[in-house]
């Protein structure tokens, strides 16, 4: 019987959903992250009397077949990179991307890495690292001595030195933008790496066409809606839900079978 199988797909594809879900919904809090959604497609037909073929022989033609369906399976896990809220910190060094682009960060292994979050901080020396000490590029050092840091919308880092008035420039910050945002590949840490599906990183200047503004004192909060959320997660529950009385309906109908006497 192939309600038993199809429906099982459909159990497990709103299993995968729920995983989605509740990885969106564990996220919430999560500084820039961005929410995903499962995407699914409808698996092969199987074909009992194929459409077009032909009726009898005076040319008639079947005009629309039987085609009985499989089932489902997952096409896609799509990543919505949509501007998160801005959450205002009064923190200095934590900065957030009004529009397109990312932060470009060097790991210890020397490659780059992209992020939105912008919950930055100073190391020892004076760089500007993120929250596990990575290098946010181009590598800018704020001297120790300095009474404030001013960054401007345009990545321009600026300080201000004792017994001085005007600001000294120390850095330029660059942010990087993706052809397909949604190709880039997960790190984990809120970092991502740029793939075949992303397409080349572009770097530019923040502020310039194409690339947001910086936004100093302020930290972007994830995208995720939870009202929105919570109602997906009842949708998908359903859907499981009525995908298992499938299971038990064509199991009822199978045990018929199995007890008919002659």
């Amino acid at each position: 019987m192939r309600a038993l199988n199809t429906a099982a797909t459909g159990m497990l594809a709103q299993q995968l959903n729920v995983e989605v879900i509740s990885n969106n919904i564990a996220n919430m809090n999560t500084t820039a992250f961005k929410r995903q959604r499962a995407e699914f497609q409808d698996l092969i037909y199987q074909s009992i009397e194929r459409q077009g073929a032909s009726s009898s022989d005076a040319g008639t033609v079947v005009p629309t077949g039987v085609q009985i369906g499989l089932g489902v399976k997952a096409g896609s896990v799509y990543r919505i990179t949509e501007q998160g809220n801005l959450t205002q910190t009064g923190n200095k060094f934590d900065l957030a991307i009004a529009g397109e682009g990312y932060f470009v960060v060097q790991l210890p292994s020397g490659e780059d890495a992209y992020t939105r979050a912008g919950n930055f901080a100073v190391g020892p020396d004076g760089q500007l690292l993120t929250e596990d000490g990575y290098i946010v590029s181009p590598g800018i050092t704020i001297p120790q001595d300095s009474t404030d840091v001013i960054i401007s919308q345009q990545g321009q880092v600026q300080v201000i030195s004792p017994g001085q008035t005007a600001p000294t420039i120390v850095g330029q910050l660059e942010l990087a933008t993706f052809f397909n945002q949604g190709g880039l590949d997960p790190q984990g840490d809120n970092l991502f790496k740029e793939s075949a599906a992303s397409g080349p990183a572009s770097l530019g200047t923040p502020g310039v066409s194409g690339y947001g503004r910086i936004s100093q004192g302020f930290i972007e909060a994830a995208n995720v809606n939870a009202v929105q959320e919570i109602t997906a997660l009842i949708q998908a529950q359903r859907a499981y839900e009525m995908n298992s009385k499938v299971i038990s309906a064509a199991d009822e109908m199978l045990s018929t079978s199995a007890n008919l006497r002659r």
